[in-house]
């Protein structure tokens, strides 16, 4: 994978820890964008307290839903709780895995409801389907939504490639952008790492307005003793959830930092690791 494509842009890329091991491979320098999971901010304070930290050094907080941890979204009242206990400036709005129809009316009512509560926060919403018409009409209805501040779109799991918008993440940004779709009055984002892992962002480096992409791979994958090369090639390998993981022996965290080094080489993202105190 050539290193050299579009190396003025860049694409923010938060680290996902477990709570343990979050001042050794996700505080930044500077402190810019961090992807949070709703469901750890309700729960651990020490999490809780790491995040509020980073946004009081500048950097922007973004709420995840915790359908992917999960298996579902927490309720809208539960999701402004933990947005303003981290001071988050944006929701993920609630979706529904592979299934357009219903993350398009998880989405509206959620952000219906959160709204009546507040507007303080940017919402995003998710596109999810399980063909490519339905990833169109997903993407159309978000794109056309006053309330909707900032579109995500979730990694390419399928162990297989395939051409599908709604399979293939690099085809569907190319897609919008050849079609002429993006809304600039939206921000984009990237949601995790799929079959082709850290290599995908040099592809997506051609779209200036990607702005962030969020994933725990280098840190699970490092834990595991797996190094994951700058250049590729990449190998997907099942890695647990990243709650389940209490505890990485300190030989490790070497190959960790070099795998986050990894993922920021491969998005051109000039953020650094903050050197605990």
């Amino acid at each position: 994978m050539p290193s050299s494509l579009h190396p003025s842009q860049s694409i923010n890329f938060s680290v996902i820890a477990p709570a343990a091991y979050l001042r050794d491979f996700v505080a930044q320098t500077p402190a810019t964008i961090h992807h949070v999971a709703a469901q750890r901010v309700l729960l651990d304070p020490v999490y809780r307290e790491f995040f509020l930290e980073e946004e009081r050094r500048g950097a922007t907080i973004i709420l995840d839903n915790g359908v992917f941890d999960l298996g579902r979204s927490l309720s809208p009242c539960e999701l402004v709780r933990a947005a303003r206990a981290v001071k988050a400036e944006e929701i993920i709005l609630s979706d529904v895995i592979r299934d357009a129809h219903a993350t398009m009316r998880a989405s509206d009512s959620a952000a219906a409801q959160i709204l009546d509560m507040s507007d303080e926060f940017r919402l995003c919403a998710v596109v999810q389907a399980a063909d490519d018409k339905d990833w169109r009409h997903c993407y159309d209805h978000f794109a056309t939504r006053d309330h909707v501040g900032a579109i995500a779109f979730p990694a390419s799991r399928g162990k297989e490639p395939s051409s599908e918008l709604s399979k293939n993440r690099v085809a569907a940004t190319d897609y919008l952008e050849a079609h002429g779709m993006i809304n600039a009055d939206r921000i984009y984002r990237l949601l995790g790492l799929g079959r082709t892992g850290h290599l995908e962002l040099f592809e997506q480096r051609h779209h200036e307005w990607i702005s962030s992409v969020d994933a725990a791979a280098p840190v699970l994958l490092g834990a595991m003793g797996l190094r994951m090369l700058p250049d590729g090639p990449y190998q997907k390998t099942p890695t647990p959830r990243v709650e389940a993981v209490q505890h990485i022996e300190p030989d490790r965290f070497a190959l960790i930092r070099d795998n986050i080094k990894a993922v920021r080489y491969a998005a051109n993202c000039p953020i650094e690791i903050r050197t605990p105190i």
